[in-house]
């Protein structure tokens, strides 16, 4: 039976695209639905910018395109995004949501995993990857590639999209009592609190001593639609332990890191990780930070996944020690079971994952 508040599961989102409060430009994509969200898909252009903006309560974003745009990439035939610059984009999918829904964005896995820097604005916005109950209108995607070139095109996915009715956060208590029951993080003492469920850092290193990777400057393009099309070590530089289970933090660096703790989300709920946490140092963890229904969970094959971590490190270095708290999962209720969890005949990529890259690079 579906609760009244929550987030939509994958029927309720095919059920407006029926209803008109989602339309697109052309036909979904056959996966574009996941079990929680919707993969939004890049339109025709891109309209490269002098600086990021928010359109604020009066204003359209292509009122402030008109002003900013520097010039116009067509994006038909696929197009290079370079680093250090920033393009606003037009997406396929627009949105009439009903005056009780609300909905939430985020870079999905890969985006983040290739340090591409992605939000949603609306018109009128005041903030970034949020919209109002009630939002009537089209969405718009900011890209700033941080530190490899990018290949785009119309239809590229970069990021996505939940729906959410009502209040459907979990409180500290009933997170608790969820963990107690489902175990949504191999932690002997889960540490719970500003409203999520910690995550913390492994820095011991596999079997060789590898605990991550940190990105190189001055690459070739990724083109952000293939698969296993790049030399890791083309783009990468593996990071070992060297017994010292600690790192270093450059600022301005890239990090692939991995939590110490495997990630379970039940089948009746999503979860997402805080993107930054004062509290736990000067470093952004997770730029993509959805996890779907079923990420880890053992009857869809995630048995022992764990949190692939996108960290920078912001003004100043930062030691990381082994252990050390780098995040947190809040967890919030589905309005219903979905019809697939993640991992379950969806092409999922990082299903009972450890340390892994983004799907282009071949292991």
């Amino acid at each position: 039976m579906a609760r009244e508040t929550g987030i939509l599961a994958d029927r309720a989102i095919s059920a407006l695209f029926e209803t008109g409060r989602l339309n697109s430009e052309r036909e979904l994509d056959r996966d574009q639905i996941q079990p929680a969200s919707l993969d939004l898909r890049l339109g025709s252009k891109a309209f490269r910018v002098r600086a990021s903006f928010m359109p604020g309560p009066s204003h359209l974003v292509a009122d402030k395109l008109d002003r900013l745009s520097l010039h116009v990439i067509d994006l038909s035939q696929g197009a290079v995004l370079e680093t250090g610059c920033v393009y606003i984009v037009p997406l396929m999918e627009s949105l009439a949501l009903p005056a009780d829904m609300s909905a939430s964005a985020n870079p999905k896995s890969s985006t983040g995993r290739l340090d591409i820097f992605t939000r949603v604005i609306t018109d009128y916005a005041q903030e970034f990857d949020k919209i109002p109950p009630g939002y009537s209108g089209p969405l718009y995607l900011e890209i700033s590639p941080r530190t490899f070139p990018i290949v785009v095109r119309r239809g590229s996915r970069l990021s996505q999209i939940r729906f959410r009715v009502g209040q459907s956060l979990l409180g500290e208590p009933e997170l608790l009592k969820l963990h107690e029951s489902e175990t949504l993080v191999a932690s002997k003492q889960p540490n719970v609190s500003g409203g999520g469920i910690a995550l913390s850092i492994d820095l011991t290193g596999d079997k060789d001593g590898l605990i991550g990777y940190r990105g190189k400057h001055h690459t070739a393009v990724v083109d952000v639609d293939e698969k296993d099309q790049h030399d890791i070590f083309d783009f990468w530089e593996p990071l070992y332990s060297r017994g010292r289970n600690e790192l270093i933090l450059d600022p301005d660096e890239f990090y692939i890191l991995v939590s110490r703790e495997a990630v379970h989300v039940p089948p009746d709920y999503a979860a997402e990780m805080t993107p930054f946490d004062p509290l736990v140092g000067e470093f952004r963890v997770h730029y993509a930070g959805f996890f779907d229904p079923g990420f880890g969970h053992a009857p869809a094959g995630g048995r022992g996944s764990r949190a692939v971590l996108e960290v920078r490190s912001h003004e100043v270095p930062f030691i990381l020690e082994d252990g050390q708290i780098v995040g947190r999962l809040v967890y919030e209720h589905m309005q219903e079971k979905p019809a697939s969890l993640y991992g379950s005949g969806l092409g999922s990529n990082y299903q009972a994952q450890g340390l892994k890259l983004s799907k282009h690079f071949r292991i």
